[in-house]
């Protein structure tokens, strides 16, 4: 079955130049971005995606932080996409981050991990929910959806 996520290029991600790599990564995956676009993510969006980290020391930091420059947020289609995201994000923590996952290629410390991923399908509608109206998401056949989803 084909699940969509939400998948963010903080702004490190931006202002170093690496929304092409993380874009490569996920569509040399299979993934099919059916959304994309750069914004300047406000505190009141910001503080409802992170509403979970409110009573924690770092939330005000991690608001700044990412209201502090572009992102790129993304609608992406896949089969179990939430999962293969998260795999090819890494860990949160870069140092603990696998080599070859985005996050163990790029990232140095936890406050400036390059992307923030949706980890699980009911997080995931909450956050499009935040980005994205209905309208924005295009649907589209991908030419090696076949190759990648047959039985």
């Amino acid at each position: 079955m084909i699940e969509r996520s939400f998948l963010m290029i903080k702004p490190d991600g931006v202002v170093r130049g690496l929304c092409g790599e993380v874009i490569s990564r996920l569509e040399k995956k299979g993934l099919k971005i059916v959304a994309m676009k750069m914004i300047q993510v406000t505190r009141e969006i910001a503080e409802k995606q992170y509403e979970i980290h409110r009573e924690k020391e770092f939330f005000k930091s991690l608001i700044n932080y990412v209201t502090s420059a572009p992102s790129l947020v993304m609608v992406i289609d896949g089969k179990e996409a939430v999962k293969v995201i998260r795999n090819l994000i890494g860990a949160t923590n870069p140092v603990e981050a696998n080599s070859g996952t985005i996050r163990g290629d790029f990232a140095m410390f936890i406050e400036r991990n390059i992307v923030h991923a949706a980890d699980s399908p009911e997080n995931a509608i909450k956050e499009l929910s935040l980005y994205f109206s209905e309208e924005e998401i295009l649907s589209y056949k991908k030419v090696d959806e076949d190759w990648l989803y047959s039985e």
